[in-house]
């Protein structure tokens, strides 16, 4: 007797068909020319227009002692507008780092928000030190109070001043920061007087004769002592 084994027939799967000298077709030529001509406007616009905060510090002692050594005087940054701006003294908390043992940990912070009426990327500030008040322009805050930050405001804290100024960009998701020094204090020029209060620098400027002053200096909390 003869036995037939047949092997089962193989069917071969599907292969691409390779089309690379095939002419596209007229919808990839309008989906390829939309997609080039969008990209380079796309990060053009990101790039470009960003809003940029322009933040210039003032002390009357930073010739002689390296206040700013941490901070990145002279270039710019660019932040995600989804993180707070931080100020202080500690390194690790903070965005820009103070080197004073004066200034409070966390010294201050401005956060980016948006609102529904306009397209401006916009910046309120924060006083996060427990020691002392923060003045913005002629106002006050506490701490944990926050306020919106004008197109070009004051701020001062002990005896440094910030003058920060806001250009407005078209990005929404970042923003740019450039730090630098001044060689005579912004409120020279804003002439800004907290109410109530004379000058922060006047203060600390005139001559204290038979006192002395014991840390930490932050305003409202300057110890005045006779000696």
């Amino acid at each position: 007797m003869v036995i037939t084994l047949y092997t089962p027939l193989s069917i071969p799967s599907p292969v691409a068909v390779n089309r690379s000298d095939s002419p596209p077709a007229p919808q990839d030529f309008i989906w390829i020319s939309s997609f080039m001509m969008s990209m380079p406007e796309t990060l053009e616009t990101e790039e470009d227009l960003l809003t940029f905060l322009h933040i210039k510090f003032y002390h009357p002692q930073q010739t002689s002692k390296g206040l700013y050594n941490l901070l990145p005087l002279g270039t710019r940054s660019r932040h995600s507008a989804d993180d707070p701006l931080r100020l202080g003294r500690d390194t690790q908390a903070c965005t820009y780092s103070l080197a004073d043992p004066r200034v409070s940990r966390k010294q201050l912070a401005i956060n980016a928000y948006r609102n529904p009426h306009s397209a401006d990327l916009l910046f309120s500030i924060q006083n996060l030190s427990q020691r002392g008040r923060l003045s913005v322009n002629s106002s006050s805050l506490n701490y944990l109070e926050r306020m919106d930050l004008p197109d070009k405001a004051l701020i001062r804290f002990g005896e440094y001043e910030m003058l920060i100024t806001r250009e407005a960009g078209e990005a929404k998701a970042s923003f740019e920061v450039d730090l630098e020094v001044l060689p005579v204090p912004p409120s020279r020029e804003t002439c800004t007087i907290v109410p109530g209060k004379a000058p922060v620098m006047d203060l600390m400027n005139q001559s204290t004769g038979g006192l002395r002053e014991v840390s930490p200096q932050e305003t409202d909390e300057t110890l005045i002592c006779y000696s």
